[in-house]
């Protein structure tokens, strides 16, 4: 079974993305609520998948994938953010993920997107 970390500061959203996955036979291995819990949560369960929000305390998705792209490059990153995708796609897909996603799109948008990259 595939396995995706969830970094997102909200617990609602980790709920929905929680439950989507479950949906798809996929499981959530672990939740972060920063973007530093993430880098050492990814290092210790090696997901298949990292899932972060843009805006995240200690640590903002930025930050935290240009690290994991550094550790762990062959792990895709996505970005679900409320932030306007054109505007951070470019300095997003520089730091190291794969894909910007609007969370405007809902959470099948995440769903669709890592069934893609790692079918």
């Amino acid at each position: 079974m595939k396995s995706v970390l969830i970094a997102e500061d909200s617990p609602l959203i980790r709920r929905l993305l929680r439950a989507a996955l479950t949906a798809c036979d996929w499981i959530a291995c672990e939740e972060a609520e920063n973007g530093r819990d993430a880098v050492v949560k990814a290092q210790e369960l090696h997901p298949d998948v990292i899932v972060l929000d843009m805006t995240m305390p200690e640590m903002n998705c930025l930050q935290a994938a240009r690290i994991l792209k550094r550790v762990m490059p062959a792990t895709p990153l996505l970005l679900f953010t409320t932030h306007s995708v054109a505007n951070l796609e470019p300095e997003a897909l520089a730091a190291g993920f794969q894909k910007v996603i609007s969370k405007s799109d809902g959470p099948a948008a995440v769903i669709s997107t890592i069934l893609s990259l790692v079918a």
